[in-house]
């Protein structure tokens, strides 16, 4: 991987193929942070993150009031791989008008009637705004293939075809969102399997825990190789110039937070945004204003 800002050591170029085994789970960006350890690194990683957020403020202000562009957040993952808390503690700094979180469960009745990718047609975030799909339309090639029955009710036939289909279907789909001013990162948050371990065992220890605690949550974890492998199909096949993926390690849940705080941040400010500078006819306004204002 390149030596160089976590937004392009972390990147998946295109035409790549990827394997997860070569991404490092515990990777800590910098030299410093890599030779830190426990609380040391939670410290260090925590402060990182709330010099970002006020910098990601800052850039959503700008997002906001420019109302030129969209971002597109997606977040994928096994699971306990920290989706909720990265969308807790990163998205914590920004102006709750301007953001907007879906999270996508198993589809409904009526969702399944359409293509896969009508139910988050529906949830796109508009020009100035933030969205973020916790879990997305990538699950009909994540979960879906690794339980290719689920199909039946899409009255579909599973099969090598379907799925490379489907990858130009979302290729297509993204680049005409870029096209049309949607700017799209999208996050793999790689955790190990060990880690998830731990992570599991926690939520069954802990009874404040309890509640995030599901017995899919084990079950899914026997197909572990099976999501390996189509994690990695998925983004071998998806991630392009225009809607790159992001594999973030994960295993250190206040390092995945500062990373994806600091390649959003960067990614607005590469936009390279500006206010909008007032008509005449607002000037005029605002002299006026001033005047009745005594100033």
């Amino acid at each position: 991987m390149p030596k160089d800002k976590p937004s392009g050591v972390l990147r998946v170029k295109p035409h790549t193929k990827v394997r997860l085994h070569d991404w490092d789970t515990t990777w800590a960006g910098t030299k410093e942070l890599r030779n830190l350890k426990g609380d040391q690194l939670e410290k260090e990683t925590h402060e990182i993150l709330q010099r970002n957020l006020q910098q990601l403020a800052d850039a959503q202000d700008l997002l906001w009031a420019s109302d030129k562009y969209a971002l597109l957040i997606v977040l994928q993952g096994m699971d306990a791989a920290g989706k909720d808390g990265l969308i807790k503690h990163v998205m914590s700094g920004v102006n709750p008008q301007g953001c907007q979180v879906f999270s996508f469960k198993q589809p409904s009745d009526e969702e399944l009637q359409h293509d896969f990718l009508w139910r988050q047609t529906k949830c796109l975030p508009a020009r100035g705004r933030i969205g973020i799909f916790n879990r997305s339309y990538y699950e009909d090639v994540l979960v879906v293939r690794v339980h290719p029955e689920w199909l039946e009710k899409q009255h579909l036939t599973p099969g090598r075809s379907l799925w490379r289909e489907r990858y130009d279907d979302i290729n297509s789909f993204e680049h005409h969102l870029t096209r049309n001013h949607t700017v799209i990162l999208k996050f793999f948050l790689h955790v190990s399997k060990k880690e998830q371990k731990r992570r599991l065992l926690e939520r069954l220890e802990n009874p404040d825990k309890h509640w995030k605690f599901s017995a899919s949550d084990l079950a899914e974890r026997g197909y572990w190789d099976d999501y390996v492998e189509a994690y990695e199909e998925a983004l071998s096949a998806t991630s392009t110039k225009y809607a790159p993926w992001y594999v973030i390690p994960a295993d250190h849940k206040w390092v995945a937070r500062a990373l994806v705080s600091e390649i959003l941040t960067a990614t607005i400010q590469d936009l390279h945004l500006k206010f909008p500078q007032p008509t005449p006819e607002q000037l005029a306004a605002i002299r006026k204003a001033k005047r009745l204002l005594g100033q």
